[in-house]
């Protein structure tokens, strides 16, 4: 069905009704309409990393984990199959009239929102801190919800637009300053792109303020650049209990009704919240037009005629066993092995199993479910910890030996103990082990949104970039046996990683890699599988690098503006083999001007000179040069994934879009004002960090 049909049914359905059920239609939990043969629809689901909050469903690794494997296909297949266990999971649901929250087709994701800084508590709900990656990863998911069949398979939703990076704790009266330059550099593109690019159905406004109008009834964003500039015909969102912030919070309101009225009249069409209880209140004091209530009711509807609701479908036939399915679980497999990003590397790893008799599994996120899952996720019919993926791939082969080490944050496990109770067994552990694989980290119950209505934790950003305090002394005491160690980062932000560089045989990132991930991290430790991911974030030394929180400007954020060295650059990671490139040329040049809108194509040379199979992300970053608007760092502009046999080389072809050769200027308008531009292709950033953690560097092209 298209849209113009979907729309002319929906205008029709909507004139039935009267003021009051047309109202009744703008709440997330919208009531049945029995006289026109409407049934109750609940608009609120997720499925960030998989259908969430509903029951089991097939938990893949967090969207920061997401992020890392830099796979655009990969992402498309994600949501894809996530969309089938809603539709599968609906299906049941709505045979047995079970229209509760969480189980709909709305689905409130993907958050394309920009990592601009780790400390944010919700920023592994994020694909990361860049913009073009985010837009791309960002449009792949929303492709594989949304499908390409007659109908919706499910409803995506961009959130949080815009300009939304925390304080978690300030969020309801918070107001983000950004001017026009920093915006259609950096907070608006991945928006952009799942929109007009994306087709995105639906986009949710954030809770904050952005430069003065909160986000939720923001003239600039909802108006002249959402459905102005970008044609969006889709429906717009609030987050849950936004509205409300309104008169409560904000202070641009006295009361709901004037809420209600402004969140209207801006665009706002469906209120996750109790603010539109008020709707019938300020139409009958004469400050809410009818015509207001039913755009966005025929908005609304339009949605659900376009998700087949009012007829058969083909998705009516998929059944409940797609969920947690074994192609779906393969996949999950898949994302986590393509995110763990290996940092540091001595060459303890790959771990050899025939020359360890014991290993030592040590840490707070060693045997823990939490860490495994990270915010907003499904229930698992069975979880594979990092210690239960070690055990199981090792057998009878290696004596594994475990403790926890110390409570997550914490001083003591046990209450009536005396701090640090669980220190001398994990000295223990380490003394009888060969090699000990250490997990420390976070969960969501210590990094994520702020507690409120539907949050299981009151989390919320981070203070700082330090691990627990009872963390930083179990590694401290892991240090002192002289043992070789290798952490593995189980957090979904990047963290102060220094200690850990300087004293671990290896460092390996391995986020929140999903209910079953721990065999895959187990894979990834024993060169089952060889790590392919690349940072999506970048690693500081510490936070004296980074500006105050609450300042949205992104001058010292993000590799893009970063002005000092990172520990670890974003787009860095290593692998097993021994890949790089020797060579590059242009077969096609790209217009860095605009006259003709022009793609590039460059051909490259990679290698992998290792004994072992190697795949790399291919990485190509632009600087327009003779421009004072260009960013002050090559940003990236294409990356591709490439799987090279042991001792191959070959040549790869990767496209660079004209739209990468634009630079945004102080009124935000995006320009082609270049006199030229360099071209830098490998298998990480243009900088010298990059290039000294892996030992080469890459090839810059000059225009």
């Amino acid at each position: 069905m298209n849209r113009e049909e979907a729309k002319r049914r929906a205008q029709a359905l909507v004139d039935q009704m009267t003021v009051e059920e047309m109202a009744s239609q703008l709440r997330f939990d919208a009531p049945a309409v029995e006289r026109l043969g409407i049934c109750a629809y609940n608009w609120w689901n997720e499925g960030l990393h998989g259908v969430a909050r509903a029951g089991t469903a097939t938990v893949f690794p967090q969207a920061i984990a997401l992020g890392a494997t830099f796979d655009e296909e990969l992402l498309y297949e994600v949501a894809q199959c996530i969309a089938t266990e809603a539709r599968a999971k609906y299906n049941e649901s709505v045979k047995q009239e079970d229209r509760d929250i969480y189980k709909g087709l709305t689905l409130w994701s993907p958050n394309v929102n920009i990592f601009r800084d780790p400390r944010w508590g919700r920023g592994h709900e994020t694909y990361g801190e860049d913009p073009y990656l985010t837009g791309r990863l960002g449009v792949a998911f929303v492709k594989g919800l949304q499908g390409d069949g007659a109908y919706l398979k499910t409803a995506a939703c961009a959130k949080h637009f815009a300009v939304h990076s925390g304080p978690e704790d300030m969020r309801h009266y918070f107001n983000a300053e950004a001017d026009k330059k920093e915006m259609w550099e950096t907070y608006l593109p991945a928006f952009e792109a799942c929109v007009k690019e994306g087709h995105v159905e639906a986009v949710m406004g954030a809770y904050n303020r952005t430069n003065g109008e909160p986000c939720c009834a923001n003239t600039y964003l909802m108006e002249e650049v959402l459905r102005g500039l970008w044609e969006f015909e889709g429906h717009y969102v609030s987050d849950c209990w936004a509205v409300r912030d309104f008169h409560e919070n904000h202070k641009v309101t006295d009361k709901p009704v004037e809420s209600v009225k402004l969140a209207l009249e801006k665009g706002c069409d469906l209120n996750c919240g109790c603010t539109y209880q008020h709707i019938m209140e300020a139409y009958e004091q004469g400050i809410l037009p009818k015509e207001h209530i039913r755009r966005s009711a025929v908005r609304l509807f339009t949605t659900r005629f376009l998700l087949g609701m009012f007829d058969e479908t083909e998705f009516d036939d998929i059944p409940y066993e797609a969920v947690e399915s074994k192609p779906h679980l393969e996949t999950a497999s898949r994302a986590a092995r393509e995110s763990v990003v290996l940092l540091k590397n001595n060459g303890i790893l790959p771990l050899d199993k025939g020359k360890l008799k014991t290993i030592g599994v040590i840490g707070p996120n060693a045997d823990s479910r939490r860490a495994l899952i990270g915010n907003y996720h499904g229930t698992s019919s069975r979880y594979i910890t990092v210690l239960e993926g070690i055990q199981d791939h090792v057998g009878e082969e290696v004596r594994v030996l475990y403790a926890q080490g110390c409570h997550l944050d914490k001083d003591r496990e046990e209450d009536l103990a005396m701090p640090g109770d669980r220190l001398s067994e994990a000295v223990t552990v380490a003394k009888h082990s060969d090699a000990v694989v250490l997990c420390l980290g976070l969960d969501e119950t210590l990094e994520g949104e702020e507690g409120d209505t539907g949050n299981a934790y009151y989390s919320g950003d981070k203070k700082d970039l330090q691990f627990p305090a009872p963390q930083r002394e179990l590694l401290e005491k892991i240090i002192e046996t002289g043992v070789p160690f290798v952490v593995c980062v189980m957090t979904g932000s990047a963290m102060d990683l220094c200690r850990a560089d300087e004293t671990a045989a290896a460092v390996l990132q391995v986020w929140y890699p999903g209910a079953r991930g721990g065999r895959d991290v187990a894979a990834i430790l024993f060169g089952e599988a060889s790590p392919s991911g690349k940072l999506p974030v970048t690693i500081y030394r510490d936070m004296a690098e980074l500006p105050d929180f609450t300042d949205y400007s992104m001058k010292g954020r993000t590799y893009r503006f970063l002005e000092k060295e990172p520990l670890y650059p974003f787009g860095y990671g290593l692998t097993y083999g021994e890949a790089g490139v020797q060579d590059a040329v242009i077969l096609q040049a790209p217009d860095c001007r605009g006259l003709t809108e022009t793609e590039g194509v460059i051909e490259v040379t990679a290698y992998n000179r290792g004994d072992r199979t190697a795949e790399e992300v291919l990485q190509v970053y632009v600087h327009v040069k003779g421009t004072g608007n260009e960013v002050p760092h090559p940003h990236l502009a294409a990356f591709a994934r490439v799987r090279l046999e042991a001792g191959e080389e070959r040549k790869v072809r990767i496209k660079v879009p004209a739209e990468a050769f634009r630079t945004v200027d102080i009124s935000g308008e995006r320009k082609y004002e270049g006199t030229g531009a360099l071209l830098y292709a490998g298998f990480g950033q243009p900088d010298k960090r990059t290039e000294a953690l892996r030992g080469s560097g890459g090839i810059c092209l000059e225009l």
